[in-house]
């Protein structure tokens, strides 16, 4: 079993309200083109002429080697965060993705890493939790290697 893990409501809101992303920069406004650009925060699609985020995002509480900074995409009013045990809309909207797991130490597993098509990401994240090394997962887009959400263990 695991828990997907959205980016915390609270960080979001204060990114809504104007806040600086991960470089100090206030996040830029955009229109959504619908497929394409997914939420980071309830995990779906940005429909087609909403107004979207567009930010620096960095998945760790501190720099270091590890620690990748890229841009993501969120709802620039608010939005419900996901809480579910079913793959969101953003991990079923392409056929692909990259998952990898990270240790205790916030850094790469070497040997978790792989693209998984979207029909096997359950199969794999089974099988990355049963190393006793990694302490969570990575979804990145398999791409652009734009991080998309967190897997915990349940």
């Amino acid at each position: 079993m695991f828990k997907i893990t959205a980016l915390p409501t609270d960080e979001i809101r204060a990114l809504q309200a104007g806040g600086p992303d991960a470089y100090g920069s206030t996040p830029e406004r955009a229109i959504s083109t619908g497929a394409g650009n997914p939420c980071r925060h309830c995990l779906q699609n940005i429909p087609e002429g909403a107004e979207m985020l567009i930010l620096a995002h960095r998945p760790f509480l501190e720099t270091h080697p590890y620690a990748e900074t890229g841009p993501i995409f969120l709802c620039a009013t608010p939005c419900d965060r996901y809480e579910g045990d079913t793959l969101p809309e953003i991990l079923i909207s392409s056929s692909e993705y990259l998952i990898k797991g990270y240790g205790a130490d916030d850094r790469i597993v070497y040997g978790t890493g792989a693209i998984t098509l979207t029909d096997q990401i359950g199969a794999k994240v089974a099988d990355i939790f049963a190393r006793a090394d990694v302490d969570y997962i990575h979804v990145r887009s398999a791409r652009n290697n734009c991080y998309q959400t967190r897997i915990d263990r349940a």
